[in-house]
């Protein structure tokens, strides 16, 4: 018998240091040691999502982790380590190092060991992923994660220049060249989802029209979301009659700058699974981007992280996906093994990504509409998913929903994102 399938506290401290599970190789004591664990998502919490100039980091902290410990059940003295997710603050409110510990100083969290997470736009799914590996190895038994970013500032374009700070800065004028940006100036990101946008567009026959469709789903889904940045329902026309961004890309189609936090409580705690509220987080995986690989990065992260949790695309019930521009959906949707290539346009013209669909996506309302500060995403996509399969989730609820997955991406490497990570829950 593995020795972390003996439920004891006690009993789970010797296990670190006997051997049962030793006895075979690495990898196959670090299986023994995982399955045996099942790690729950027993609360979350979140912030409303906005631009909001007189909130600090520290008071969104703050108000989504009291959430999520409430939500839990739980207090601060069951927590054993707090990860936390955060991409600007050095460069927005020159905060390095300690951030975690800082925003939660004078809380009862105080003295509970921090990990502090950075890893682009999917820094929070990273620091979720970091949390649940830490309970299947029996390191830990009940932690929290957690998600901030401020990302308004007086100097309205700020965030857009430090956002280039998530592509490699000795090749910076290299990447701008090849995405056909001046050496200053522009949007290098939505540059990039204007570039994967014109090659889907090839290779599907989608249209600028299919991407306004996308974003007028998520703004409707948006605007059922009391948590969301925008909750005004736009036509397609009014999406394409929009200011231009980058190629076919307009302003709707763009997920905005903002600020808010998200947080999650996971357990591997034997009671964890007697909760009536809890969500199982089956796997959470991290996948690196290589510089001058074909886009490949989401597909065999998604691999793995549907064979982990045991189940296959076609058991999801509902997503929440990246979409920082509108047409990532439908390239994400592909990749994530949820439909055949080109088969997302068709299904974006007959509605079956729309909640009540086949395949409800974003019923939050996505990035696009919901919001997008950064290091709170991967949380709130968590959020989302947990309220839809508890049957939480009020005008948005995906019926009958079990099973679900979220991916977040980050950074840019060229032609590949720098991180992805994809995380399947059920109940």
């Amino acid at each position: 018998m593995c020795a972390h399938q003996i439920s004891s506290p006690a009993w789970r401290r010797f296990a670190r240091t006997s051997v049962p599970c030793l006895r075979t190789e690495h990898v196959n004591a670090w299986r023994c040691r995982s399955e045996a664990v099942t790690v729950h998502v027993v609360g979350v919490g979140m912030t409303q999502f906005g631009k909001f100039p007189d909130r600090s980091p520290r008071v969104m902290a703050r108000e989504a982790v009291d959430a999520a410990l409430a939500d839990a059940g739980v207090t601060a003295d069951q927590i054993e380590a707090v990860y936390v997710a955060n991409v600007f603050a050095a460069s927005m409110q020159g905060q390095e190092s300690v951030r975690g510990q800082v925003w939660l100083d004078g809380t009862a969290l105080a003295g509970t060991p921090v990990f502090n997470i950075e890893n682009a736009c999917a820094s929070a799914s990273s620091a979720l992923s970091l949390g649940r590996t830490a309970i299947a190895a029996g390191e830990a038994e009940t932690v929290l994660v957690l998600g901030v970013e401020k990302m308004t500032h007086p100097d309205k374009h700020r965030a857009l220049r430090v956002m280039e700070g998530a592509m490699d800065q000795e090749r910076l004028p290299e990447l701008r060249r090849s995405l056909g940006l001046p050496e200053v100036g522009g949007s290098p990101f939505m540059q990039v989802y204007a570039d994967y946008a014109r090659a889907y567009m090839e290779q599907s026959g989608a249209t600028a029209e299919d991407f306004a469709r996308v974003a007028s789903k998520s703004s409707a889904n948006g605007a059922l979301n009391p948590r969301a940045q925008f909750r005004k329902a736009l036509s397609p026309e009014e999406i394409l009659a929009a200011r231009v961004v980058a190629g076919p890309l307009t302003v709707p189609m763009c997920a905005p700058i903002g600020d808010g936090a998200a947080a999650a409580v996971l357990s591997g705690a034997p009671r964890a699974a007697n909760r009536a509220r809890a969500v199982r987080l089956l796997s959470s995986v991290v996948g690196g981007g290589k510089r001058g690989r074909e886009d490949r990065l989401v597909r065999e992260t998604a691999r793995r992280a549907f064979e982990r949790a045991g189940v296959s695309p076609g058991d999801v019930d509902v997503i929440e996906v990246h979409d920082a521009a509108a047409p990532a959906e439908m390239i994400v949707l592909e990749d994530l093994g949820l439909a055949r290539p080109g088969e997302v346009v068709g299904m974006i013209r007959a509605g079956e990504t729309r909640i009540g669909g086949r395949m409800p996506t974003n019923p939050s309302g996505g990035l696009i509409s919901k919001g997008h500060p950064l290091g709170a995403t991967g949380l709130a996509q968590i959020f989302e998913l947990v309220e839809q399969l508890r049957g939480e989730a009020g005008p948005r609820q995906v019926e009958g929903a079990r099973v679900a997955v979220s991916e977040n991406a980050g950074g840019y490497l060229g032609p590949e994102a720098a991180a992805a990570v994809v995380s399947v829950l059920a109940r």
